[in-house]
């Protein structure tokens, strides 16, 4: 039998490192209906009936059914608008405006909005319009540079609410909650269950705590030094970024810099715009100028292997992802991904199995389902024939819409066949 293929091993990044295709969203269950707009409950009751009784053939029911009513008229979808503010456990804001996100009981995470430079936080629930995830996040479907700027680490926002109805109502909010999203920090929650459309907005105060251990943040602690000038120039490059006028913003950016040197965070914005135009080596050197001003700061050093990952140096993407791992071990399960895949391609083949696993372990939502494929291919290559099936049924049912879709249905169909037979070798693949 033949053995899987090795996309890493082969240094095919662009396959291997960046998965294909983000997870299909799950349908929304209509008012009164299943999922994919069936028949209700007890709603069009086969005609098992004798024709002529009453009903039309239908038996009658003897208890009153509401479903076809909820049907016509479903429960009135309204805006909700959510406003509060956020604060660390020492009673201060946040040193970076922050993510606000709902989570609600299918397990996806949806940016909602940011928090000001005094924490506070207003929006209308699903439209985040504009609301780009930290660098901690990500998602299947990741083809650019990674920045904030791009969505590297992949939006998922732009939804306007369930089914793209640009409202709610008090049903869709059951097993909903919002947080704050900061790494290296825990959040207390907001439960929107039992909320009525009509409810004060204010949600109160969101408490964030530190993380013991964790040193590396996505923030810099440099910015709260930045002269006012250069803090100002600053915003103004967030706001014209947010309006996608990115010749506008880059020359606030420069201008930030300029008058504060060690601006950690606006040489990192300057380096993801730098790298989104295709210039690698100025946003290499915005990069590692963030980092000589601010050696904490995550966010250049997962750039960094990109670009690094780009060029082929894969010792230097394991030195950056390592670094991150090192300042903090438990918000970035993407670093022990690309960790994973650098060790690949450097035939360490011990420690990419246990970056891959950490990955696997860390990424709760499933945005990073490669690290699956990466761990079945290094247990299949060990023997490991069950781990690596199972391994491979979780990537597929985890990346569905991926390219690489029908070669992992043949290596399914490959250890299948070895697990049926006992045959404990695998053979290579000439394929």
């Amino acid at each position: 039998m033949r053995a899987l293929r090795v996309c890493a091993l082969l240094a095919l990044f662009a396959a291997c490192l960046f998965p294909q295709q983000e997870q299909p969203q799950p349908q929304q269950p209509g008012p009164g209906g299943p999922p994919g707009g069936g028949n209700p409950p007890g709603g069009n009751i086969p005609n098992t009936g004798t024709p002529g009784q009453p009903g039309g053939g239908r038996p009658q029911n003897p208890f009153p059914d509401t479903t076809q009513q909820q049907q016509r008229f479903p429960e009135m979808q309204r805006p909700i608008f959510l406003s509060g503010k956020v604060v660390t456990d020492e009673g201060v804001p946040p040193p970076e405006p922050v993510t606000i996100e709902r989570v609600c009981s299918d397990g996806r995470v949806r940016p909602e909005g940011y928090t000001d430079s005094k924490g506070r936080f207003s929006f209308e629930l699903g439209r985040n319009f504009g609301v780009m995830q930290d660098a901690s996040v990500s998602t299947a479907d990741v083809a650019g540079p990674a920045g904030r700027g791009s969505d590297p680490f992949g939006n998922r926002g732009g939804s306007m609410g369930p089914g793209g109805m640009g409202g709610f109502n008090e049903r869709d909010l059951m097993g909903c909650e919002i947080r704050a999203s900061l790494p290296g920090y825990t959040s207390s929650v907001v439960n929107l269950s039992g909320r009525r459309l009509m409810d004060n907005p204010d949600v109160g105060t969101i408490v964030l705590k530190r993380i013991a251990g964790v040193e590396g943040m996505t923030f810099s602690m440099t910015t709260a030094m930045a002269p006012k000038d250069a803090r100002k120039a600053f915003d103004k490059a967030r706001e014209q970024m947010k309006k996608k006028k990115t010749a506008e913003a880059r020359k606030e950016l420069e201008k930030a810099v300029g008058i504060y040197p060690k601006y950690a965070a606006a040489w990192f914005e300057l380096g993801v715009m730098q790298q989104q135009a295709g210039e690698k080596a100025e946003a290499r050197k915005s990069y590692e100028e963030a980092l000589k001003a601010d050696a904490k700061y995550i966010s250049p050093y997962l750039q960094l292997a990109i670009l690094s990952a780009g060029e082929g140096d894969w010792q230097a993407v394991d030195g950056a992802t390592d670094r991150v791992i090192q300042l903090n071990p438990v918000n970035f399960p993407q670093a022990y991904y690309i960790n994973s895949v650098a060790n690949m391609n450097l035939q360490n083949y011990e420690a990419a199995e246990k970056s891959a696993l950490e990955a696997v372990r860390l990424d709760e939502q499933h945005r990073w389902p490669k690290a699956l494929h990466i761990l079945a291919v290094l247990q299949a290559n060990k023997g490991q024939h069950q781990q690596a099936l199972d391994n491979l049924r979780g990537y597929l049912k985890f990346n569905p819409g991926g390219s690489d879709k029908p070669a992992v249905e043949k290596d399914i169909a490959r250890l299948e066949e070895m697990l049926k037979g006992g045959t404990t070798q695998a053979q290579p693949n000439n394929d």
